[in-house]
């Protein structure tokens, strides 16, 4: 397992004795690692085991309590990220830094030393963006966009700042199977041209794929450094968690559905914005006891969908969605969530939770309709130990990893977050649930116990919908696949009858017609 040797180049970034501290918690705990011109290096690690305080410190983010940095054999403060690109030091965030009321272009435009005409940046945009396989409108506005199409932006504005060392986290967590091959090919290139990656990433078999080298973090502190391409995605994950992973498991299906729990009857919907996808009459039945996958390229209309179906966006008539028997189309969110609805958007960080309010806070607000006599009382009043202990029950059961007892939102790193918003939603037990993709950046233990929540959830008699751009993940606990292209869906797909080729052409939109489902919903 153990390696202290990697690619013949020299070396690029070397760290020492790195630390970081928050309080009494030790982010970082006197890290070394070293990254060669023209290597691929992962970081890998749980959520909470320091990665994303470590490339922070590198970026200038944070500053390190102590140890050092070292560029090219030169020692070297990094203050700022200003002052890490002047180095040759990009990075793409997990959580993006875009300000959603500026074009793709301005926004790439923010980060570029000299005063480019933006006509020049957005026309670098497109051309680069097209060449690496990343479909982009530099005119776009951020808001209107998808994570995907966001996704595309912070690579692609990464890139036009011809980094020497290019950070990226968790790459590919928005992207389909065939973008994502198109990024590899990228990387690829970038490193037969003597750039270097430090990649982190919970998806195993690409990390053994793409990457020469790996470092591996656990409670912050370095527990192994590996060549990935000799290790099993298995043996991999047991050096992250210190054991074995277990894949979920999926019980055999009830020999019969039970009653209809979530309706779609010719769900159309005119594109709110220019650059929004309108939705293409969706009919669908979803029951008791079922979990039905949504494949589909980011940007064809799921975020359009689940603001829908969640009550975000209101329909002109109240039974084009029924949620347990009751026309909702004109339901607000708490009104649904009345009828044990509960959803999880794909944004977490804004969406999810409100990024400045702690984890008790961001509770209350999405339960005070749902839990109004526990944590509101019959006087109205904040009920704070019951919020506490409710807060609390989800962090266990969840494991989140958080360095206050009751941190903001902001404070947790993304996959930590998204165990907490899984958790308040399924601690509630509803009898639907809609969840745009569940496991974004989280890593494979917490996936593993969040595709088992959502199997045990439904074949404990609930609904399940799963909107998900991971084609692994749907085939591991969906019973059927639907695939969105252009703003309609397809016909679901029993999975025994579904292969990645078929869910694929569906994706691409290769057969005419396919996604105009009309079929009679009971």
């Amino acid at each position: 397992m153990e390696t202290t040797h990697g690619p013949s180049g020299a070396g690029l970034l070397e760290v020492r004795g790195l630390t970081k501290i928050f309080g009494t918690l030790k982010a970082c705990d006197n890290i070394d690692l070293d990254i060669a011109a023209g290597e691929i290096h992962a970081l890998l690690g749980e959520n909470g085991a320091g990665k994303s305080t470590l490339v922070k410190m590198l970026f200038g983010s944070l500053e390190p309590y102590s140890g050092t940095i070292s560029w090219k054999g030169q020692a070297v403060r990094i203050a700022s990220p200003g002052a890490a690109r002047r180095l040759g030091i990009g990075m793409v965030f997990q959580h993006f830094s875009l300000f959603d009321s500026l074009t793709a272009a301005e926004n790439i435009a923010l980060s570029l030393a000299d005063d480019t005409p933006i006509l020049e940046i957005a026309e670098k945009a497109r051309s680069l963006s097209k060449t690496y396989g990343l479909p982009l409108d530099p005119f776009s506005l951020v808001g209107d966009l998808s994570v995907g199409e966001r996704q595309r932006i912070e690579i692609t504005r990464c890139l036009l700042q011809e980094p020497q060392l290019i950070i990226l986290d968790e790459p590919t967590s928005v992207l389909t199977p065939q973008e994502a091959d198109k990024l590899f090919e990228t990387l690829e290139r970038l490193r037969a041209e003597g750039k270097s990656i430090l990649y982190i990433s919970h998806r195993l078999e690409e990390v053994k794929r793409m990457c020469d080298r790996a470092t591996v973090l656990r409670h912050g502190k370095v527990v192994a450094h590996c060549d990935p391409r000799q290790e099993t995605a298995a043996s991999l994950a047991r050096m992250m968690v210190g054991n074995d992973v277990a894949g979920a498991t999926r019980p055999a299906a009830p020999a019969a559905l039970g009653e209809e729990l979530l309706g779609i009857c010719g769900l159309s919907r005119k594109p709110a914005t220019p650059f929004s996808i309108p939705l293409n009459n969706i009919w669908l039945s979803l029951r008791a006891g079922e979990v039905l996958g949504i494949a589909g390229v980011a940007g064809n209309g799921q975020g359009e969908f689940f603001e829908a179906v969640s009550g975000e966006v209101l329909q002109d008539s109240a039974d084009v969605i029924r949620i347990r028997g009751k026309g909702v189309g004109k339901t607000g969110i708490s009104g649904r969530r009345l009828l044990g609805a509960a959803f999880v958007p794909e944004e977490r960080l804004g969406h999810g939770a409100a990024p400045r309010m702690r984890l008790s806070e961001n509770l209350l607000l999405s339960r005070h309709a749902t839990d109004r006599k526990v944590f509101l009382g019959t006087a109205g009043v904040i009920a704070k130990a019951a919020i506490g202990a409710a807060t609390q029950r989800i962090i266990e059961v969840m494991d989140v990893r958080k360095s206050a007892p009751d941190p903001e939102a902001a404070a947790l790193s993304g996959g930590n977050l998204q165990k907490f918003i899984i958790g308040r939603e399924l601690d509630r037990q509803p009898s639907v649930l809609v969840v745009n993709q569940p496991t974004w950046g989280v890593d494979a233990g917490a996936a593993a116990r969040i595709r088992q929540a959502l199997i045990e959830l439904a074949r404990a008699g609930a609904a399940v919908l799963v909107i998900s751009q991971d084609l692994d993940e749907l085939f591991e606990i969906s019973d059927a696949i639907a695939v969105m292209h252009s703003g309609a869906l397809s016909k679901p797909m029993p999975i025994a009858e579904a292969t990645l080729e078929k869910i694929g052409l569906l994706m691409g939109g290769a057969e005419p017609g396919h996604a105009h489902h009309s079929r009679e919903v009971a």
